[in-house]
């Protein structure tokens, strides 16, 4: 699929504030369907931050995660690896998936065949992955590219992780 920067003409800067906004309007929509949910799949990495806040406005305890990789700033491939699943022993409809956006789609299309039935929510949805997720806050074109604050600290800038930085690694 080639560099994902070709793809993005566009880039929203996301601040802690209005992620912890946007997460707690999540929260209060969430509520709205349901008053009670039982546990919560964060859809690592992108999803970890999200999850722990709704997390906490929901109260829920259960907390665990799917790690699946897909893409770097820098390539996005056909390939999807997932690297991690949780034990769907005790699966049920009181569960959510969180992720942090839902772009093309190809991690959620994953994600759903793994938890079909449970509840799909992201903070932040692209149209190309809108039809595939049940909630979201704010819709960003597609072609933006969304930097989240994980991604630039200190500055409104992409920042390479500090491994990838020493170890060189993408």
């Amino acid at each position: 699929m080639g560099d994902v920067t070709e793809r993005y003409h566009n880039t929203f800067s996301i601040s802690w504030d209005q992620l912890q906004n946007d997460c707690r309007a999540l929260a209060w929509k969430l509520l709205a369907i349901r008053k009670e949910w039982s546990k919560i799949i964060a859809i690592a990495r992108g999803g970890l931050v999200p999850a722990a806040i709704i997390a906490r406005e929901l109260n829920i305890r259960v907390v665990d995660t799917v790690c699946i990789s897909s893409y770097t700033i820098r390539n996005q491939s056909d390939r999807i690896d997932i690297l991690k699943r949780p034990d769907l022993a005790d699966m049920d409809e009181t569960w959510l998936i969180i992720d942090d956006l839902v772009d093309t789609g190809r991690t959620a299309v994953e994600t759903r065949k793994m938890f079909p039935g449970i509840h799909f929510a992201t903070v932040y949805a692209k149209p190309e992955g809108r039809p595939i997720i049940d909630t979201f806050i704010t819709e960003f074109s597609q072609d933006t590219w969304i930097l989240f604050p994980w991604d630039s600290f200190p500055t409104t800038s992409f920042v390479s992780p500090i491994a990838d930085t020493i170890l060189g690694a993408e």
